[in-house]
């Protein structure tokens, strides 16, 4: 059995869409030569990659939660702090002051908020420590885990969504996968190249560039070998363009960790 990607079958539709045409058009496309396919997944990407997809619901839930908390306080004149920490740390301050303008029905309201929100965190540190167990257990994710800007949820992201890289040639296809290279527009012999092409993994894509992100900021430049490149990108381009650009090198890295087998070698850093 082969997976092939809806987008990639679409070209052969004839005219009209009906079963036959359909089938015609899978027939077709399947015996092209160059016709990527999708690789199936094993019960076990299956499972950590569904594992992926619920800790993503709740943290778009946490978000919500706290955003209507903030919400319901600012129509009130109670501002807080962007940032959620401080909003948490003034929970207990907020619902047992009885100098706050909030009426009876509102303060009820804000309780259920907040504890909608305690079970969330749990949920989500649980599911945070599974994959932590799962990466420490897996060989795959143990090796590439140490490379800047990978941690157990970006490691289990990537090996639930490749394996270990066996459907991509060189490390440029699986950026590319990812939607993390530049987007093509050229034509007459001239090459124009645009910003990234945002295709592919959405939720891998978001988790690496947040780790690159960390991996910039936190990185000491000095002492690493990536540091000499990431402070001339630094000086020429926009700082969102140098984290794209290092989730770019890390999921590379990532695929060469995987695909070859061996462990991650930093270079030397030249005296």
């Amino acid at each position: 059995m082969r997976l092939i990607a809806a987008q990639f079958v679409k070209p052969f539709v004839k005219s009209n869409k009906n079963d036959f045409i359909d089938a015609e058009a899978i027939a077709e496309a399947v015996e092209r030569k160059n016709m990527r396919f999708v690789p199936i997944k094993t019960d076990d990407q299956l499972d950590l990659q569904a594992i992926h997809r619920v800790r993503d619901r709740l943290v778009s839930r946490r978000t919500a939660v706290i955003n209507q908390i903030r919400a319901f306080l600012l129509e009130r004149g109670l501002v807080f702090a962007k940032r959620p920490a401080q909003l948490k740390a003034a929970m207990a301050d907020v619902r047992e002051n009885a100098e706050a303008d909030l009426t009876p029905m509102m303060r009820n309201l804000i309780n259920v908020l907040w504890e909608e929100w305690k079970i969330v965190d749990q949920q989500i540190e649980e599911l945070g420590d599974a994959l932590e167990r799962i990466s420490a257990a897996d060989a795959g994710c143990t090796r590439i885990r140490k490379i800047p800007g990978i941690g157990p949820v970006v490691a289990t992201a990537i090996v639930a969504a490749i394996g270990n890289g066996a459907a991509f040639r060189k490390g440029r296809e699986f950026a590319a996968w990812l939607g993390i290279v530049p987007r093509q527009y050229s034509t007459g012999g001239q090459a124009r190249l645009l910003g990234i092409s945002k295709r592919g993994n959405v939720y891998l894509r978001k988790i690496l560039i947040h780790g690159a992100r960390a991996a910039v900021l936190r990185i000491k430049r000095d002492r690493a070998p990536i540091g000499a490149w990431l402070d001339r990108l630094d000086a020429r381009a926009h700082k969102n363009i140098v984290i794209v650009a290092m989730a770019n090198k890390i999921a590379r890295i990532a695929w060469a960790v995987l695909s070859s087998g061996n462990e991650y070698r930093p270079a030397a850093v030249p005296a």
